[in-house]
């Protein structure tokens, strides 16, 4: 994230809290109470964020986690890829050859 987003979305949150508080004045409720009601509601929100970071963190689901991995994926088919048939038959036999022993 870039962050002319981080100060975009950071906007956007108090725009948004204020079309909250005066949603809430319309709609009947006197100054005080559209006040809690609307911060309410910007808490549970920031709460409800915080526990899906929580979950992307713990999880590795997050844009680095995700880059790294594509990042070594495409490493080890592009070392796969440049491998002769020779080599990759030796490995194939490695392999097969571990797992019997660990059988």
């Amino acid at each position: 994230m870039r962050r002319i987003d981080a100060l975009g979305i950071t906007l956007g949150v108090f725009v948004a809290g204020g079309l909250l508080y005066l949603g809430f004045q319309v709609s009947g409720l006197d100054s005080q109470s559209a006040g809690i009601w609307s911060q309410a509601l910007l808490v549970a929100g920031l709460i409800g964020w915080l526990v899906t970071y929580i979950f992307r963190a713990v999880g590795n689901k997050m844009t680095y986690h995700e880059q790294r991995r594509k990042y070594e994926d495409a490493f080890l088919q592009k070392r796969l890829d440049e491998m002769t048939p020779e080599e990759l038959a030796q490995i194939q036999a490695e392999i097969e050859q571990e797992r019997q022993t660990q059988v």
